[in-house]
């Protein structure tokens, strides 16, 4: 053993890396806890060293050079009687603890998180993936929530220790950003610059547990597979339902489409059924139509009037007019198959006249 023994940071280590070391001696590894009195401990900018004895954390030491004496380290002091001289040694290892910030963890999600769409409610799975940066800031709590038996502590082992909190963090997130905003999956990356603000305070308390300050957290995507058949419907229902939006008609209205493209398909028996169910379901639909074509004929020219007005509707032989929307209805019908409006005074069930504030019959407000 030399006379004067160097305890400090090996230099073939990568700083950004390692986040803590146990000191090895690589001349004499079998003597790396074997310090002798006067040893010279050299602690870098950015990094802590932990004197260890029988498992048990004594003095932290800062940046700067330390001789190892009683004076130095009063807590070892009361645990061993150091020699004089230089030559005698006690048992005590070293944990060097690098403090340099950390910024590019990475983390995704190996597995699909399976979500439900907040409006169509069909079942997909989400991916993730990003960045976070971290620093020690609670050296003795670090190495002794996280050494174990190991000589180093490396930031890929955080990312793996921390995983499936992340991970679980996070799903939790993105569901809640889904449902809280009401969004779907593929409108969520207006939000991930909140969210990622957000995940930070989240992660805070479980990692100052462990001494680890949470820098920053990033999601770099949140993503699906466009491949999945949850995926390829949602798509489908969104498609659908945006050529409902441009069309001005509702689910029901498409249904009653379908129905009427049913009944005239249909040959034999069932056709008259068919085509029964599907008159039902134009004469609903033909007063939808009737007011789009009306609203698109006032931009007919730029003074917004129509030079050919069309015709207020007029009741056929055997219908009414409803007196709300001005639809065409069959005789002694009560509602208006068009708009839904009573067609008969509710006070003595005899027909209203359209426009008309009082029934005629009764004097029933209408």
């Amino acid at each position: 053993m030399a006379i004067v023994q160097v305890v400090q940071w090996d230099d073939s280590l990568n700083s950004n890396d390692i986040l803590a070391w146990r000191y090895v001696d690589r001349k004499n590894p079998a003597k790396s806890d074997e310090l002798g009195n006067w040893t010279q401990l050299v602690v870098r900018e950015t990094q802590e060293a932990i004197l260890f004895k029988d498992g048990q954390a004594l003095d932290l030491f800062g940046p700067g050079r330390h001789t190892l004496s009683t004076n130095n380290i009063p807590m070892l002091g009361r645990l061993i009687n150091l020699a004089t001289g230089g030559q005698s040694a006690f048992k005590a290892g070293v944990w060097f603890v690098n403090k340099v910030n950390i910024l590019d963890v990475k983390w995704g999600t190996q597995n699909p998180i399976l979500l439900r769409d907040p409006e169509y409610q069909i079942p997909i799975y989400v991916r993730a993936f990003g960045q976070f940066g971290i620093r020690v800031a609670e050296s003795r709590q670090f190495v002794l929530k996280l050494s174990g038996n190991k000589s180093s502590i490396t930031r890929d082992e955080i990312a793996s220790y921390f995983k499936g909190l992340i991970l679980s963090r996070m799903g939790d997130m993105i569901a809640t950003y889904i449902a809280r905003k009401n969004v779907n999956i593929f409108e969520i990356s207006a939000y991930l610059e909140d969210m990622s603000n957000e995940a930070v305070e989240k992660l805070r308390p479980e990692f100052s547990l462990y001494g680890i300050e949470p820098l920053n957290f990033y999601f770099g995507s949140v993503n699906v597979d466009d491949t999945d058949e949850g995926v390829k419907k949602l798509k489908s229902a969104m498609a659908e339902r945006a050529t409902m939006n441009v069309m001005g008609y509702s689910y029901q209205q498409k249904r009653s489409f379908d129905v009427m493209e049913s009944a005239a398909k249909n040959e034999g028996g069932s056709s008259l059924l068919g085509a029964g169910v599907g008159l039902g379901a134009g004469m609903g639909m033909g007063g939808a139509f009737g007011n789009m074509a009306a609203q698109m004929g006032q931009y007919i020219n730029p003074q917004g009037v129509n030079p050919n007005p069309p015709s207020a509707p007029t009741a056929q032989a055997g219908s009414s007019v409803c007196p709300s929307c001005g639809q065409a209805v069959p005789a002694g019908a009560k509602f208006c198959m068009n708009c839904g409006a009573k067609l008969v005074c509710p006070g003595c069930g005899n027909p209203i006249v359209p426009g008309a504030k009082f029934c005629m019959n009764c004097g029933q407000k209408l």
